[in-house]
């Protein structure tokens, strides 16, 4: 596959998937280490694609009227597939996402897919699908990630922070938590972190939370 039509793909991907920007660059970082799909490597956009399958994205290929899938990959139209639709993109389940894929950089959940948010979501809300959920509904979910932050150490309280600066508040914060977690000083400077340098510095610590894990057992 050359260059120019795997970062097609990515951004088709992104698109069905869902992703906003937040999250997609989210994904970007933990997977590569870059939040933009332009510095990726040819090796690197190869691994954001089978990220975005483990996700629940798959490839569409035009074979006699019919759509299929490469073997050991979920085919989105297959009846019994729990990734028959796609995963859900209203703003509560965006938001749950990012708090998902925060969890995991912090060591507090073990598997990032789409599946496993899917599945902790059923358990919380007693539906099938997270797209089949009420936004409303939706709420208890968040409030239960933002619970297993918080016993993390990583405090989900906002009060007196404008909302544009929400975000970048939080993702500090995950920082310097993924610091203390690896028993580590609370990171110099950073007030003047750029959104980039959060994210590279969040993945990064994220891989090396997952490896001390990984060690432990």
């Amino acid at each position: 596959m050359s260059r120019r039509a795997a970062m097609a793909k990515v951004h088709i991907a992104r698109k069905e998937l869902g992703l906003d920007e937040d999250t997609y660059r989210d994904v970007l970082a933990r997977v590569t280490g870059r939040t933009s799909s332009a510095d990726c490597s040819d090796a690197q956009l190869g691994q954001v694609l089978e990220e975005f399958k483990a996700l629940g994205w798959t490839p569409k290929v035009v074979a006699g009227g019919k759509l299929r899938g490469r073997k050991g990959t979920v085919v989105m139209d297959d009846p019994l597939s729990p990734y028959r639709h796609h995963p859900a993109d209203h703003p509560s389940a965006k938001k749950a996402r990012a708090l998902w894929l925060s969890l995991w950089n912090l060591g507090e959940v073990r598997d990032p897919s789409e599946a496993a948010l899917e599945s902790f979501a059923r358990r919380q809300l007693k539906v099938e699908r997270l797209q089949w959920a009420d936004q409303a509904l939706v709420y208890k979910l968040i409030e239960a990630l933002k619970a297993m932050a918080e016993r993390a150490g990583w405090s989900q309280d906002l009060s007196g922070v404008a909302g544009p600066g929400q975000i970048r508040t939080l993702k500090r914060r995950l920082l310097v938590a993924q610091h203390r977690r690896l028993h580590l000083p609370d990171p110099d400077g950073l007030p003047g972190f750029t959104e980039r340098k959060l994210d590279e510095q969040i993945a990064s610590l994220g891989k090396a939370i997952r490896t001390a894990a990984e060690a432990a057992r």
